[in-house]
């Protein structure tokens, strides 16, 4: 490997070496932050969720241009796993580790590439963000991101095998409750269970057709947990049951519809539920507070757009040749093009499905591509 590779990928280990699950990243924001400014990042800053950001100034005016990766991760259970989550192992060119696909190693690129920009042709400013808490709240952090940056146009690093996405998925979480009335179990007649009240609300929602769109594919909705009260039940029926399902979003869906189409399923005449979003609420590493409801949109670009197109001319100059699709998996562009309406394309390494895999691993060949990559986008979408 070139120096240049080797430094990178000894950049990638150390960070994966840092365990930093949501609420628990400070240690690698530090570490994120001491590279930013080796590299000489003209200005280094955590905002009040705890996330990084790096800003490289050009010498003439010209747009913002954000790069986000978030620096969170799921957990791991190391008895699982071949090759140990946090020792970044390096075993026939891959690079294994919680995070490695999902996602420091596209972060450790973006930061590299950042890095290397030739501030004389740089008309504008690059700006890169370690976000917090992703994996529990998509689009979450970003937005005080977007605050401080104000950028003009906004890459997610998520997975994409080195291709170019212009739109995804959203998501939202649902909560649903039936309420019954209690009784002792030896006379059953005397109460109502909610349980079973819950399986036919459960069963209305498995057989409603799911919207499709062309390039997102399809929507879903899947059931994630239930719970009975009182629980545990002894000799008495549940008076009321809780479900929660994740449903995945296609564009056009918003959260006063999704809530709508919930409370009016056909067939439960006679049935008490309640159908609501599920509440966010998540403290960061920094003690702030992270508020408001699951419902994060799903977003899409004409694949004619003029920022699409500069990503994708960035993206061939630099020897890749990427295919143009979308995320079926909901990120950080959630708020950055769902909510705020910004420019967003992703460019990343690594499969969707690789994310919160056992023995996770990108290519470091890749790595070195995604590199470039970055490096290709922000030439031709801030040089001249």
């Amino acid at each position: 490997m070139s120096a240049e590779i080797d430094a990178l990928t000894s950049f990638a280990q150390r960070l994966i070496r840092v365990k930093s699950f949501s609420a628990e990243e400070r240690e690698v924001v530090e570490v994120l932050s001491s590279e930013m400014k080796r590299l000489g990042f003209d200005e280094v800053f955590v905002d009040e969720f705890g996330s990084l950001i790096g800003v490289i100034e050009g010498t003439q005016p010209g747009p913002t241009l954000l790069l986000d990766g978030h620096c969170d991760t799921v957990e791991a259970q190391a008895s699982d796993w071949t090759h140990a989550p946090w020792k970044a192992e390096i075993e026939n060119g891959r690079l294994f580790g919680r995070g490695a696909a999902d996602m420091k190693c596209s972060l450790a690129a973006m930061i590299h590439a950042a890095g290397k920009i030739r501030r004389a042709s740089l008309h504008g400013r690059v700006a890169v963000s370690a976000t917090v808490s992703e994996e529990v709240a998509e689009g979450g952090a970003i937005a005080s991101v977007v605050g401080k940056v104000h950028p003009d146009f906004v890459v997610i690093g998520e997975a994409t095998r080195l291709n170019l996405n212009r739109g995804g998925r959203g998501r939202a979480e649902i909560q649903l409750t039936t309420f019954g009335r209690s009784a002792h179990s030896s006379s059953p007649e005397a109460g109502r269970c909610a349980v079973t009240d819950m399986m036919r609300v459960i069963q209305a929602i498995s057989g409603r057709p799911v919207p499709v769109d062309p390039a997102l594919g399809p929507g879903s909705i899947v059931l994630t947990d239930i719970i009975s009260e009182p629980h545990p039940g002894h000799s008495v029926i549940p008076y009321r049951c809780h479900v929660t399902y994740d449903r995945r979003l296609l564009t056009g869906e918003d959260s006063a519809g999704l809530l709508k189409e919930l409370r009016g399923l056909p067939g439960l005449e006679g049935i008490d539920y309640t159908v609501a979003l599920a509440p966010l609420e998540e403290r960061t590493y920094t003690g702030a507070l992270l508020k408001g409801d699951k419902f994060f949109p799903a977003w899409i670009f004409p694949e004619a757009h003029p920022f699409v197109q500069s990503a994708l001319r960035g993206l061939r100059s630099a020897g890749l040749d990427p295919k143009v699709g979308a995320y079926r998996f909901c990120t950080n562009a959630a708020y950055s093009a769902g909510v705020a309406g910004i420019p967003t394309v992703g460019f990343g390494i690594g499969r969707e499905e690789d994310a919160h895999t056992v023995d996770e691993s990108i290519s470091i060949a890749d790595m070195a591509l995604a590199e470039r990559g970055y490096q290709g986008i922000m030439e031709s979408v801030c040089g001249r």
